[in-house]
């Protein structure tokens, strides 16, 4: 997948998760719908300009939107998992915090 792709992806998963609409987010960022969908859909790149309003709309930082820590391989995420879960044994609380999330991800 390309970068273009990959870009529009996450804005649309982050808008997704911040309950705004396509629509809602063209505006917030002074785009029309169908521009935020050729975004959205990796058909355009968003100007500079345009990325500065989606910080800010999306209320994020530039390193959040767009790290590149979920392209890992999985195996690798698999291992730094579970380091950062063995870093924990010592912290049922956290523990029990991991435990619910993994629950809940599996409930989907």
């Amino acid at each position: 997948m390309g970068v273009k792709q990959e870009f529009g992806k996450k804005i649309k998963r982050m808008r997704l998760n911040r309950g705004l609409t396509q629509e809602e987010l063209a505006e917030a960022v002074d785009l029309s719908q169908c521009a935020m969908s050729g975004i959205e859909t990796g058909e355009n790149f968003a100007s500079a300009e345009t990325i500065d309003k989606l910080v800010s709309a999306l209320d994020t930082t530039l390193e959040e939107l767009f790290a590149t820590n979920h392209l890992k391989v999985e195996e690798d995420l698999r291992q730094e998992i579970d380091e950062k879960l063995n870093s924990l044994n010592n912290d049922s609380e956290k523990l029990v915090i991991v435990y619910n999330v993994i629950q809940s991800l599996l409930k989907e």
